[in-house]
């Protein structure tokens, strides 16, 4: 699988842009994956229309929004951009505007960008990384920073005694429009939780998108997505719980925690 520094080359990465509103930096991003053969016209099209269709889910933490879409033929090879905005823009999301940066993803599959997403999931989750990518003063520093080592896990608590049963292994949806970019983001906070508590062998983590949700949630005990997304997807069975930063441990430990009143 690909790493961040293979699908973000420094030629994609932009610093204190301007914008005037989202849709204004979304096609900053976009110009971007088109500059470096990624994405197309018509893909920064449909990154803004995803968002027109399904509202700002895709601004998974305080001040970052990740723009994506659909793999499409409007992708040319799977690859991303990084826009540090100039002055912040409004997305509507409730909780997590304005933001500053925006972090594009096009990609030709559901997989191949996994590990990336993984990684990068792990950087911005770390309160000292992610203030370097945010202050970092170019480029090149700032795929230094992305290259550097793994951080620790901050916000942590104790890990419960609880469990569920040893024979029993339980589903959690982690749910995005797509399926494919902020899902993953929290699917991976979600993994690094569980794994922290010891309960690898009794949960599972699956990133998927609003339609398969539906029919896959007899198959969970739980979603976890953002406030938009819950909305969309209404009653499907299982509890649903929503999650503002999709970066924090700190707040999946705690839907966890909710969950399984631990």
């Amino acid at each position: 699988m690909a790493s961040l520094s293979e699908l973000l080359p420094t030629e994609a990465i932009r610093l204190d842009a301007p914008a005037a509103d989202w849709r204004a930096a979304l096609r900053t991003a976009g110009d971007l994956l088109v500059a470096t053969g990624s994405g197309t016209d018509a893909y920064t099209d449909e990154m803004i229309g995803n968002v027109e269709e399904h509202g700002p889910y895709i601004v998974l933490a305080p001040g970052l929004a990740f723009a994506h879409a659909r793999p499409s033929p409007a992708v040319r090879r799977t690859g991303m951009a990084w826009v540090r905005l100039a002055e912040p823009v409004r997305f509507g999301h409730e909780s997590n505007d304005p933001v500053t940066l925006v972090v594009a993803l096009a990609a030709e599959d559901s997989g191949a960008h996994t590990a990336a997403m993984a990684a990068l999931a792990r950087l911005l989750g770390d309160p000292a990384t992610e203030a370097a990518l945010r202050a970092a003063p170019g480029p090149e520093a700032l795929r230094r920073v992305l290259e550097g080592e793994e951080p620790d896990e901050h916000g942590a608590r104790e890990a419960p005694s609880a469990r569920p049963h040893a024979q029993t292994v339980h589903k959690i949806l982690t749910v995005c429009g797509n399926g494919l970019g902020t899902s993953l983001f929290l699917k991976n906070t979600l993994e690094r939780v569980v794994e922290r508590w010891g309960w690898t062998r009794h949960l599972t983590v699956e990133a998927t998108d609003t339609i398969s949700a539906k029919g896959k949630a007899s198959e969970a005990v739980a979603v976890l997505t953002s406030r938009e997304i819950a909305q969309a997807l209404g009653d499907i069975g299982v509890p649903v719980r929503v999650v503002a930063d999709f970066t924090s441990g700190k707040q999946v430990d705690a839907a966890l925690r909710d969950l399984y009143d631990v």
